[in-house]
């Protein structure tokens, strides 16, 4: 007899960022239902659980808007206690600014934050000790503005995507220096397999773009070599791209048509494209919400979340039946809305 997907959930929680609530809200992962919020400050955008800390870190990249359309950077990392759902503190990256990407290394107690370039530095990555929860070191990515980074399991290779220039950037972390610059015309979300492969979504929302786009897919990175060695083609533009712990490739298609009144275009339900990272065969396919941005799963890869920004919804699916298990309405002010997502597993 087959195991509901809920199973063994009881107590653990799955951490939303409402961008413009603004708040991080928490629900129960076997029955959905809110179980509390934590109002931070303004423009919140990606989350990431640290479970020796156990201690979840929240970027606020902007002061209001998004990438293409701010009124300033943010300079904060919030970090919050999951359990009792307090602040812990407010971490200052100034002068870095405009903080996004998050990858935790759990064995070494290392966080990297992607911070943007200014008019002395390059965009780049912020490296911070979770035990002391301060900075201790840079590694230029030599381009403007990366927003998304993530590393391989073991710790050794970064790899941050640029919504600006048409290379990924791939860095040493044991050294801490650039490495390569991998040929790819713009890139949004990415993850990385325990062999060092990267699957990256290029190009990047062509929503934003003042000229022809090229095809959208997820670009296959050969760690070793430095090179696009594949391309997984989808229907439409990726923003966010997921891994599973059980090797399943998740992908976040934005569906659009022109609107004139709105930069984002007119919203269509969004699609999570499901792959078999493996054989990088397509295993199916699933509406969701307007806009997906963020994807998450629980640590046995049987369930999905998809955070969806414009209807602030985020989808929770199961992905061995490809069905719809539920839809959690995230409170927002205004647009946009639901972003950054955590699993969070109940105390030991």
């Amino acid at each position: 007899m087959q195991q509901s997907p809920r199973a063994g959930r009881a107590g653990d929680v799955l951490a939303v960022v409402s961008q413009s609530g603004p708040t991080v809200s928490f629900f129960d992962a076997a029955s959905d239902q809110q179980v509390g919020s934590v109002e931070i400050l303004a423009e919140p955008h990606e989350l990431c659980f640290d479970p020796t800390q156990r201690l979840l870190w929240c970027t606020t990249s902007y002061h209001a808007g998004y990438y293409h359309a701010n009124s300033g950077r943010r300079t904060e990392l919030t970090v919050i206690d999951p359990d009792t759902r307090r602040i812990v503190e407010v971490v200052d990256l100034a002068p870095e600014h405009g903080p996004h990407g998050l990858a935790l290394d759990e064995a070494r107690g290392l966080l990297y934050v992607s911070v943007e370039g200014s008019a002395d530095r390059p965009g780049g990555v912020v490296v911070v000790d979770t035990r002391t929860r301060r900075p201790i070191g840079r590694i230029d990515t030599d381009a403007p503005g990366p927003h998304w980074f993530a590393i391989d399991p073991a710790g050794r290779i970064g790899y941050a995507t640029n919504k600006e220039a048409p290379f990924v950037s791939v860095v040493d972390l044991g050294r801490g220096i650039l490495t390569a610059k991998v040929e790819v015309p713009g890139s949004e979300g990415l993850a990385v397999a325990a062999d060092g492969t990267a699957f990256v979504a290029s190009p990047y929302n062509s929503t934003y773009a003042d000229t022809e786009q090229p095809p959208p897919g997820i670009r296959v990175i050969d760690g070793r070599t430095a090179s696009v060695i594949d391309t997984l083609p989808t229907d439409n533009v990726i923003m966010p791209v997921h891994l599973t712990s059980t090797g399943k490739l998740l992908a976040g298609e934005v569906r659009t048509t022109p609107d004139p009144e709105s930069r984002l275009g007119r919203q269509a339900p969004g699609q999570l494209t499901v792959f078999d990272a493996a054989t990088r065969k397509q295993l199916g396919q699933l509406d969701v919400g307007l806009f997906p941005l963020t994807i998450t799963s629980s640590p046995d890869g049987r369930l999905a979340y998809v955070s969806n920004v414009v209807s602030s919804t985020v989808d929770v699916v199961d992905l061995e039946t490809m069905q719809r298990l539920a839809c959690l309405d995230i409170p927002k002010l205004a647009e946009p809305g639901a972003h950054g997502l955590a699993y969070i597993p109940r105390p030991a």
